[in-house]
């Protein structure tokens, strides 16, 4: 599978590919950018709202480690 189609694939229901938010953080397979990308998508999912605290301390941790030019990049 293409790089691209699957962070579009994962960015539809994350949950089908992570057990917990921090498994996003290990996965080799993608830029922070990307693993933003796929964070905010979990956040915007209704069933994800159990997981929603530890979502947002992942996206704070990733976009910390981040130059600041990149994480305004990600988030566009």
């Amino acid at each position: 599978m293409a790089k691209k189609k699957l962070l579009e694939d994962i960015k539809l229901k994350p949950a089908r590919f992570y057990r917990l938010p921090g498994d996003v953080m290990r996965d080799r397979r993608f830029a922070d950018g990307e693993r933003l990308e796929i964070l905010h998508a979990w956040l915007a999912d209704p069933d994800a709202e159990p997981l929603k605290p530890q979502i947002l301390t992942v996206i704070d941790e990733l976009t910390a480690r981040m130059p600041a030019h990149a994480a305004d990049h990600a988030a566009e």
